[in-house]
């Protein structure tokens, strides 16, 4: 039994699971604004299933062909792969089976579109994201766009095409993801640098273009992250609560960009973190009134 349970939790530790759950939490956030609330409970699981699943595939197979990076990397080197308690040949079995699997069940109960999204993040996540990590800094920034896809494939799962407010949900993920990647790539950029990958802060180690990203993405938060309340998505609770959010995020950004220390770095990572879920709390609780005028509009 015991080791059944291991085998378990080390192709459950391939999967990423907090990455999963953050894509579940974004989904269902897509879901309830693109369906005016949640209409079919039924439709959601079987979108939050088939969602977890290819994710869940596209991290085994992104860890599958990183595994000679993550040995060379401490945060990375325990990783299933590196220490070979799971084969290669297993893991893209397995991660292959989880993103066709997924896909395929999306397509199959829930739509065909969503099913599409989904195999399109799995393809952006593993085939370019991956790869051009070794290549260009510029990985950080396509690599947000399947970052950013969740809530467009909750959005089309409720109402079988996208509108302009899974767009909106699709531009504020992909902003966010910038202030939070660029600082986990300052605090382990020595690391990245181990492992050959070509982040920003390996690349130019002073830190300059770092941190220019960092406050350009957090001052171009503030608009994209108000225009829920523009369309009509939110209302005025969430534009107060969403803008002093955005502008209290620009602190950690500042002051980062003054010391350039882990410190400060690990401090705008937990404000992002704390970010996210704060605004999307907020346009869950203002959309009510607001949904279902906007969406007939749309």
């Amino acid at each position: 039994m015991n080791i059944t349970s291991n085998r378990i939790s080390l192709y459950l530790a391939l999967t990423k699971p907090r990455i999963i759950n953050l894509v579940l939490v974004t989904t269902v956030l897509g879901f309830f604004l693109g369906g005016k609330g949640i209409q079919n409970w039924q439709l959601l699981v079987w979108t939050l299933l088939g969602t977890a699943l290819s994710c869940g595939g596209s991290s085994v197979l992104n860890m599958l062909l990183e595994r000679d990076i993550d040995l060379k990397m401490e945060r990375t080197r325990m990783r299933p792969l590196v220490t070979g308690e799971i084969s290669m040949p297993n893991a893209l079995a397995f991660g292959v089976l989880l993103v066709l699997s997924g896909t395929l069940l999306l397509v199959w109960q829930v739509n065909t579109l969503t099913g599409f999204l989904a195999l399109l993040t799995a393809f952006l996540y593993v085939l370019v994201y991956t790869p051009l990590k070794r290549v260009t800094w510029l990985n950080t920034l396509i690599g947000s766009i399947p970052g950013a896809l969740p809530p467009v494939g909750g959005w089309v799962a409720a109402t079988g095409s996208p509108g302009l407010g899974a767009w909106v949900l699709f531009a504020i993920m992909f902003v966010w993801q910038q202030p939070h990647f660029y600082a986990i790539a300052w605090m382990y950029r020595d690391d990245y640098a181990r492992g050959g990958l070509k982040m920003l802060p390996v690349v130019e180690p002073d830190g300059e273009s770092t941190f220019m990203q960092i406050i350009l993405y957090s001052v171009l938060l503030i608009p994209v992250a108000i225009m829920p309340s523009f369309i009509g998505l939110a209302g005025e609770i969430y534009f107060f609560g969403a803008f002093f959010l955005s502008i209290a995020l620009l602190f950690p950004g500042f002051k980062l960009a003054t010391t350039r220390s882990v410190a400060d770095a690990r401090s705008l990572l937990k404000a992002t973190v704390m970010y996210l879920p704060a605004i999307l709390a907020l346009i869950v609780l203002d959309a009510g009134t607001h949904v279902p005028r906007v969406i007939a509009a749309l």
